[in-house]
């Protein structure tokens, strides 16, 4: 039987956790925190986790991706004629970073508890007019958790009198006991190649090595996937990441000196609002929808 905590409030923050009877399988999901998915854990395994010694507002561990993926150059765009300036966020530069979500605080709108799995879905109402993207939205994330795998689905909906652009993306980091020794396995013919201040310059021809074995590469790459299909392959354990949008952008980074790497799956790039790679227009009283997979398979089990 799988169960679903209280709210429970800390340092003033909130979150909600979905877990099996034995705790072995558990996803930590964080109300104020843009709802992103704080801990998962299958098999009594860490497989999404937060970088140690990193603040949640300099990793974007997990976070929501919305209304756009990655980097806006110079934090600004310009969207029907009219140039719009984004706050800019980012440490050292001018640029805007990951969105607008990402710190907002959703609600608990739905429950449900099954035997084999359980679900949350959480709720977020866009109000007011912000001076780079003022366009009123709804945003709703389930949550659906089982013993073996985790589905997050991302709902938009344009509450607005007029459209307005936008990419979608999620920022997880995924644990291995040891990194060097990780590979990663994706299908991609195209990479993204940056400036110095990791805005999209040009795409180019590449082919991707499969399986690419992490060792100390340094990963803060973007490539332009064939199939929404990623695996990271751990010394413990394997990940199937999954998504179901029509255009998949991966974004791989490992920090400095931590047994992480996140894989980001995006449905546009670096400066999409701008170079329109992935950009989509979603009209007036209008939806979207995607849907992120993650599956786990353990080390020498029957499903390996």
């Amino acid at each position: 039987m799988f169960v679903i905590s209280p709210i429970i409030k800390e340092n003033k923050k909130s979150y909600i956790e979905l877990k099996s009877a034995n705790n072995a399988t558990k996803a930590v999901v964080s109300l104020t925190e843009g709802g992103r998915l704080q801990a998962l854990q299958f098999d009594a395994i860490d497989v999404v986790k937060e970088p140690i010694g990193q603040k949640y507002e300099d990793s974007f561990a997990a976070a929501i991706l919305f209304p756009f993926a990655n980097r806006i150059k110079n934090s600004n765009y310009s969207f029907n004629n009219t140039v719009y300036q984004f706050e800019c966020n980012e440490k050292g530069n001018n640029n805007a970073l990951h969105g607008l979500v990402y710190n907002k605080q959703f609600l608990v709108i739905d429950q449900q508890i099954q035997m084999n799995l359980c679900s949350v879905t959480l709720f977020y109402q866009e109000k007011e007019r912000s001076i780079g993207f003022p366009f009123l939205y709804d945003m709703t994330l389930k949550y659906i958790l089982k013993e073996e795998h985790i589905s997050i689905a991302v709902q938009v909906k344009n509450t607005d009198i007029t459209s307005f652009p936008f990419t979608l993306g999620w920022h997880p980091y995924f644990v291995s006991t040891d990194l060097y020794h990780s590979f990663l396995s994706f299908k991609s013919q195209q990479k993204v190649q940056f400036d110095a201040n990791l805005i999209t310059d040009t795409i180019i021809e590449f082919e991707a090595e499969n399986p690419c074995q992490i060792k100390n590469k340094g990963f803060d790459d973007c490539y332009v996937l064939r199939e929404g299909s990623v695996e990271f392959s751990t010394p413990t354990h394997s990940i199937l990441l999954n998504s179901d949008a029509k255009e998949n952008y991966l974004q791989v980074y490992t920090p400095k000196d931590k047994q992480v790497t996140a894989l980001e799956p995006m449905s546009g790039i670096s400066d999409s609002f701008n170079n329109k790679k992935g950009l989509q227009i979603l009209d007036s009283n209008a939806g979207y929808r995607a849907q992120w997979d993650v599956h786990f398979i353990k080390k020498g089990s029957k499903n390996e």
